[in-house]
């Protein structure tokens, strides 16, 4: 009955923006996949009539169904009819088929916040402190309506044409119906008890997992985890399993590394409170305001937020702190004279008996040969790989191929691999800190023995035999 009762209010066509009149698929020309959920997938789609895009969420009705997932599809329509602020995701329309329900979504063409942590492994302090800031602003819109996400992570923050922030996906989200303007900072017992865990792992609150009282400070929590991934590079809880990280999360087990920006430190531990009562920004806390006047948004402009033009999403480089020249402006590649140098320098070709040769003797006496699937080494040495302000030694290992492998040197594992293409580019900041940058990300390394240009040397050398 509860799955008939979902699809059944599905069935409205749309909010009030929109037409009266019902949309069906044909109305629109679906393009490429956006995204997907575990009962959902989103493709980017254009309007016949209009021509204007949109993101168009859709749901099998025999999975959610089968999955007994009617509560989520219901509660996210809910949510997203009563959203009106421009830090959040729009709801257009809804429409259903005989197989399928379809929800019509603006489109945030600069896709996902976690893309851009993923490429550059953390931001600035600038873009760190003005996308809190807006995170910020939507979580006190969004309780100020009675709801809480229960969900939030960079993952579900989209970013629209103008870098301007979307938060999406409230399935998980809880409304209490009895919140008014004045509401309280926890949900009543009956409201705010759950049967199971919800959330992800690395930004669950200890409360959400403890499976108690619904807390709007829940959310804070999750904006605490998320300010440090910003300035770090990883989220504060971290572990090999969820269980490992729940009982981080359930004891505060966590620290802050070297070079952690002080002002945010401060920010970050009023956040990270087991408390739900005690975190900066929830009720019991004097509510947002005290947030919005910490000192790491000073530089925010409040009230004319939306209309800001965000700042460029840069990382934080903490082995050049201090050095503005470490960033150059130009696109990273090769010039005339670097060219010449390397093709005429540093190109050698062997012949194949030769190669033989050194194949066999590197299998006999290279314990690292077992990882390179039979390719000839070319370069090899110890490497700081950096993600923000954490960096674990690998052994990086050049070959034929081309591939760039590196491995855990003390547990003798392969970690993973730098993708090759044409577009990827080296680049040589100073004799320790050299960067390759390939098309999704940006690998930050350091050679202890300061032989960084050596590495981007015979990597140009190994672009120009494959690619040049």
């Amino acid at each position: 009955m509860a799955s008939q009762v979902a699809v059944r209010s599905e069935s409205t066509s749309s909010t009030s923006s929109t037409t009266s009149t019902k949309k069906t698929p044909n109305d629109f020309l679906f393009g490429r996949q956006l995204g997907e959920g575990s009962f959902s997938t989103v493709y980017l789609a254009k309007e016949l009539e209009t021509g204007k895009e949109y993101a168009i969420k859709v749901l099998e009705k025999n999975h959610i169904i089968r999955e007994r997932k009617s509560g989520y599809v219901m509660r996210e329509k809910s949510v997203l009819l009563k959203l009106n602020h421009p830090f959040f995701i729009r709801l257009y329309c809804t429409f259903q088929d005989a197989d399928r329900l379809y929800f019509v979504m603006n489109y945030a063409s600069r896709g996902e916040l976690l893309d851009y942590l993923n490429k550059l492994a953390c931001f600035d302090d600038r873009c760190s402190s003005f996308y809190a800031a807006e995170i910020i602003l939507a979580l006190e819109y969004l309780h100020g309506l009675g709801i809480i996400h229960r969900d939030l992570k960079p993952e579900n923050i989209l970013l629209n044409e103008k870098m301007h922030i979307q938060i999406t996906d409230f399935g998980s989200a809880k409304i209490l119906e009895d919140s008014d303007s004045n509401a309280l900072d926890n949900a009543t017992p009956d409201s705010g008890r759950r049967n199971s865990f919800v959330g992800t792992a690395q930004y669950v609150s200890p409360e959400v997992l403890g499976s108690k009282n619904a807390y709007y400070s829940s959310d804070l929590w999750a904006l605490g985890c998320i300010i440090y991934q910003f300035l770090s590079g990883l989220p504060p809880f971290r572990g090999g399993h969820e269980y490992q990280i729940f009982q981080k999360i359930s004891k505060l087990d966590y620290d802050f590394p070297e070079g952690f920006n002080p002002v945010a430190k401060d920010l970050v531990s009023k956040l990270l409170v087991i408390d739900p009562t005690q975190r900066l920004g929830c009720q019991d806390m004097g509510g947002y305001n005290p947030l919005k006047n910490h000192e790491f948004f000073r530089s925010i402009d409040w009230e004319n937020l939306p209309e800001t033009e965000p700042p460029t999403l840069l990382p934080f480089l903490p082995a050049a702190h201090g050095n503005p020249d470490l960033w150059s402006n130009k696109v990273p590649g090769f010039d005339a004279k670097r060219m010449v140098e390397f093709i005429t320098t540093n190109l050698t070709d062997i012949s194949e008996e030769e190669r033989r040769k050194r194949l066999e003797k590197q299998s006999k006496e290279n314990e690292y040969h077992r990882f390179v699937e039979g390719h000839l080494i070319l370069k090899q040495g110890l490497i700081d790989k950096r993600k923000g302000l954490f960096a674990r030694r690998r052994m990086f290992l050049l070959t034929e191929g081309p591939h760039l492998y590196y491995v855990d040197p003390v547990n003798k594992v392969l970690k993973g691999q730098v993708p090759w293409s044409e577009n990827l580019r080296p680049e040589a900041k100073n004799f320790k800190i050299f960067f390759v940058h390939t098309p999704n990300r940006t690998y930050y390394l350091e050679d202890p023995n300061s032989r960084s240009e050596e590495w981007v040397k015979k990597l140009q050398e190994v672009w120009q035999r494959y690619y040049g």
